[in-house]
């Protein structure tokens, strides 16, 4: 080792040119790296929930939409301007990219008997000749019409709502769901600029999928650069040195380049969490260089030459830094057991950040600082530092300490069952998004964000022309309706029953479903080929007329919530309608689901990480028991964390369920580098227990909270997101490595004084070799 870096020094200008060269080389691969804009990347492609909802899709028309809500500021949406602008509205809806159908209360086919015949046309049929009477004949049959309340019109006639849906070709995401977002914001922008009496808002699947973009590459704009300032500035303040502080942002620059340009290489895509990437490799980078600087400049400020005190630093951080870079990267790694592909990509991504920040602090760092004109004034070791005294003060009241850390360990651990599995993917952004804010306030005054649709397969060709069948469909609508978190249901039955109505001259006594199968079939013809082009009954019935979709809109719903509704909604299927096959899904289904999955995924990973951690742990320290003492200051910060959240918060989302697999690595930075002090204070100093353990404080005491400071504040400024997914992530992650952090200088040196009680290897009473005289202690 002390070859390899002398000539690693010796030709330090060549390692730079290199070094940079193959950065480079790799950071060209990042113009390959696109953000694609779809909810589905969330979720894997065998995921079950997943798959129903795709094969949903292909049997009937596609649900994604875009929805203008429409808020009049005099709260009558049935004055004959806003009408007007509806109507206007619908119209040039039509000509948004990839628009396939548009709903409102002016195009609603409106049905009615004249003489023997039934006329099907929209329900406003000419907007710019509209007296008081039409009007309010428009507005009593609206609030009466069950396929039009709290679906594009509120109870109160307050608010409306005009839903666009869109079938994008899928063969470019990245180009095409961002296009139909700027046309539908420019045709807001026009609506705006003509009826400036009405306020808009824009919610829907397709506003979503963007948002998921947007808030990200927010993120990039504004953390990113914040997190460079944070770092530069906790850098300069702590380690106090210009050169130190360039070299160690250029191995943060290079790091991030570098991963970011092998994901492209590979053809990753950004999503919202992988493009937090980034952010994360910037804080974890820092902490090799940290931990190299500060022996450095101890080194030389106890008067060896720059050269040396540069191979010494080298030599004594070696095995500790690839230690916790390769037990990090493990860490990160395990997040391809998560069941998010985001999530997998966001590890990988890390995962190799982390190691080429571990090769290059190795070799460019150190063939950075070698070419620089470093000073350090030498003074004699001071052996009354705040880690000193910290060491003492562990050593001296261990006891006490010890059972008031044991107590306050099982105390905050008994609350991890307070935290409820829950999440709601509205609630992934931050108030301050445009789009939470328009589903939030759809959500308040018209329709939810949450989705259930069913298929109900009769089994056979034409079977829902069935009076059984119909009737079966009916009474699912209905139970569905007296659900408390349903606001509106959209099944055919509605349209079945005003067409038995229209054909006996609109008697109301006939307002219920056909008792005759050829006249069910009959009427339903005849409105189909009545009915005009985009407004067509696809999006409801599948090709052979054999099933139906019926769709429950509901209030933006937690996970929890969508699941119950889920399985009581498969539990009255079982019990009424056991001969008729049915399938229930839904993004919100879905995202509801993911949550569950991904919690189960990540603890079986995060137990083959802890395992392999901590047999590398127990190989690289040569000793089983201390690989085992491991454990605790590994597995404990995480646990206290989730208790705190429990207490704080109380749930545990999606976001929530990787932090323990991504933190395991991260802890085991604190602990490796306190242990590997310890046992080179034990092994190669022949130092008693107590004063090694005063001389792991002295020596890598101060390094390791610079690096929780710098990792801390980094996960915190992360906490900031607008993507609640990131915030809640990075905000978790903080707590727990600060903890982590008094774990390790409590706790563990505590476990060490039971566990290794040995006296040093060849004296214990000869303090002169220890460089902390005994007396201290």
């Amino acid at each position: 080792m002390d070859a390899f870096y002398r000539q690693l020094l010796r030709f330090r200008l060549l390692v730079v040119l290199v070094a940079i060269g193959l950065v480079l080389a790799a950071a060209f691969g990042a113009q390959k790296l696109v953000f694609k804009s779809d909810y589905r990347v969330f979720f894997g492609k065998e995921n079950p929930q997943l798959k129903n909802f795709e094969r949903m899709q292909k049997t009937f028309a596609k649900s994604d939409n875009a929805l203008f809500i429409l808020a009049p500021q005099d709260g009558n949406v049935f004055s004959p301007e806003v009408i007007e602008a509806m109507a206007w509205l619908t119209e040039q809806s039509w000509q948004l990219p990839y628009s396939t159908r548009v709903d409102s209360i002016t195009n609603f086919q409106h049905t009615y008997a004249e003489e023997d015949d039934m006329i099907v046309e929209d329900l406003v049929f000419d907007p710019e000749a509209l007296d008081d009477a039409e009007v309010q004949r428009i507005r009593q049959i609206a609030l009466n019409e069950p396929l039009i309340v709290n679906r594009l019109l509120s109870p109160d006639a307050r608010v409306a709502a005009v839903n666009v849906n869109v079938q994008l070709p899928g063969i470019n995401l990245v180009e095409e769901v961002p296009e139909v977002v700027v046309g539908v914001r420019a045709l807001r922008d026009q609506l705006v600029e003509r009826y400036p009496q009405i306020d808009v808002y824009l919610s829907g699947m397709v506003m979503m999928n963007n948002t998921f973009a947007e808030a990200s590459l927010n993120d990039s704009a504004t953390l990113v650069p914040l997190m460079f300032l944070a770092v530069i500035l906790l850098i300069g303040i702590l380690v106090r040195t210009i050169g130190g502080l360039v070299a160690t942002l250029v191995i943060i620059i290079t790091s991030i380049a570098g991963a970011m340009g092998l994901a492209g290489w590979y053809g990753l895509f950004l999503t919202g969490p992988s493009a937090s990437a980034p952010t994360i490799i910037l804080t974890l980078a820092v902490a090799d260089c940290v931990h190299i600087l500060t022996t450095f400049y101890h080194e030389m400020r106890s008067g060896v030459e720059q050269r040396q005190a540069l191979i010494n630093s080298l030599k004594i951080n070696t095995q500790p830094v690839i230690l916790t870079s390769v037990t990090t990267a493990i860490g990160f790694l395990t997040m391809n057991f998560s069941d998010s592909p985001p999530f997998a990509d966001l590890g990988n991504i890390v995962a190799v950040g982390v190691m080429l920040a571990c090769v290059l602090a190795l070799t460019l760092f150190p063939a950075m600082l070698a070419l620089m004109p470093l000073k350090a004034t030498a003074r004699p070791e001071n052996h009354n530092t705040a880690m000193d005294r910290i060491a003492c003060f562990v050593i001296c009241r261990r006891k006490p300490l010890l059972w008031v850390s044991v107590t306050l360990v099982l105390i905050t651990i008994a609350q991890i069952p307070r935290n409820e599995l829950n999440d709601d993917f509205v609630k992934y952004f931050d108030q301050s998004v445009e789009f939470r804010q328009a589903a939030d306030f759809s959500d308040q005054h018209l329709t939810g964000m949450g989705i259930l649709e069913i298929e109900l397969s009769s089994g056979e060709s034409s079977g829902i022309n069935n009076p059984t069948y119909l009737q079966q469909a009916e009474d699912l609508a209905n139970w569905l309706r007296q659900q408390p978190e349903v606001v509106h249901v959209n099944s055919l039955t509605d349209i079945m029953k005003r067409l038995n109505r229209n054909m006996h001259g609109d008697d109301p006594s006939y307002h219920r479903l056909p008792d005759n199968r050829e006249l069910a079939a009959q009427y339903l013809l005849l409105y189909e080929m009545s009915l005009p082009y985009g407004l067509d009954l696809n999006n409801q019935i599948n090709v052979d007329k054999s099933a139906i979709r019926l769709i429950a809109t509901c209030r933006n719903l937690t996970s929890k919530q969508n699941i119950d509704l889920e399985r009581r909604t498969k539990q009255w299927l079982a019990e009424n309608t056991p001969e008729l096959k049915s399938t229930i899904a839904s993004p919100s289904l879905m995202f509801a689901h993911i949550g569950k999955r991904n919690i189960k995924s990540m603890l079986s990973g995060t137990l083959t990480a802890l395992v392999l951690i901590s047999v590398l742990l127990g190989c690289a320290l040569r000793s089983l028991k201390f690989g085992l003492i491991s454990l605790a200051p590994n597995l404990i910060p995480a646990g206290l964390a989730f208790g705190l959240w429990g207490m704080w918060v109380g749930e545990v989302g999606l976001a929530l369920s990787v932090v323990t697999g991504m933190t395991l690595g991260i802890i085991v930075d604190d602990t490796v580098h306190f242990l590997s002090k310890y046992l080179h204070a034990r092994r190669e100093r022949n130092d008693s227990t107590q004063q090694a353990i005063v001389y792991a404080f002295h020596s890598v005491g101060k390094a390791l909270w610079i690096t929780t400071l710098v990792l801390s504040v980094g996960f915190l400024i992360l906490s900031m997101s607008t993507f609640k997914v990131n915030a809640d992530m990075g905000l978790l992650t903080a707590i727990t490595i600060v903890i982590a952090l008094v774990v390790d200088f409590i706790l563990l040196p505590i476990l060490i004084l039971l566990f290794d009680k040995e006296s040093s290897p060849t004296s214990s009473d000869n303090p002169a070799d220890s460089a902390i005289p005994r007396q201290e202690i």
